[in-house]
């Protein structure tokens, strides 16, 4: 099988899962909306900054961005499981295509997604008055970052959704998705909570997105030693979920 083989396949996946947009208009807009209002909730309403110094508008804003990354997993498993029952996989699995193109053509698409909406949230960030004072390079560095942590979860989602098969499980499963994101250094620093409370956030894989990304944007919560751990985590959950999520889809109908 080329080459272009291949591509034309992924490609032909990717575009379908795009159609999708101007289908269901609403959809996007609410997946677009809802991260929107988790940060003007908790930037004008709830926001505190405990153990925060600086403005606590820069530290929120980088933290938000993290857990956008990480709420993004339910919509990749909401459209996995949809496709699953409606026979739309088994369709495309009995065609004469690229084993693979399905799973790279969802990939594409939400990781496509997820830039447009990080982008909306940063403009959101500066519009209530947060600032990135580390640089371009840093800048983008922060963002390669953020979407390093989406593509990580995105397989996380596939193979959760390929595993539990039907939409009620997968919202059983989407109710674990929120103690790991506020389970984090989301919106307060470790050093106020208690001690074992704090390790815990600590070790999670989105606190060190989260204080690696406030380090390039020279944001209030940043250490530089948490870079790489930005690096590690994501490749260590994508070491383990990928190869399990496409094992997965090629056991279907076995």
């Amino acid at each position: 099988m080329s080459a272009a083989y291949v591509v034309s396949d992924c490609w032909t996946m990717t575009r379908r899962e795009l159609a999708h947009w101007a289908r269901q208009p609403v959809q996007v807009l609410v997946g677009l909306v809802f991260p929107v209002m988790m940060l003007l909730m908790f930037g004008y309403l709830v926001g505190g900054g405990r153990a925060v110094d600086g403005d606590y508008v820069d530290y929120l804003v980088p933290g938000m961005l993290a857990l956008t990354m990480v709420f993004g997993l339910e919509g990749t498993m909401t459209a996995v499981t949809q496709d699953l029952n409606k026979g739309v996989i088994d369709r495309f699995r009995a065609m004469p295509m690229t084993d693979g193109a399905v799973l790279v053509g969802r990939a594409a698409a939400d990781m496509l997604q997820s830039t447009v909406g990080l982008l909306v949230m940063v403009g959101v960030g500066y519009a209530i008055g947060w600032q990135a004072t580390g640089g371009v390079g840093s800048f983008l560095g922060a963002l390669g970052l953020l979407l390093l942590l989406r593509f990580a979860m995105l397989w996380i989602g596939i193979f959760l959704a390929l595993v539990a098969g039907r939409a009620e499980l997968v919202q059983a499963v989407q109710i674990l998705v929120w103690p790991v994101g506020f389970l984090s250094n989301a919106f307060a620093s470790p050093d106020s909570m208690p001690g074992w409370l704090g390790t815990v956030v600590e070790w999670n894989p989105m606190s060190a997105t989260a204080t690696a990304v406030r380090e390039l944007f020279g944001n209030p919560g940043g250490e530089p030693g948490y870079v790489m751990a930005a690096v590690v985590w994501p490749l260590v959950l994508l070491a383990v979920f990928f190869p399990l999520a496409v094992r997965r889809f090629g056991r279907l109908g076995k």
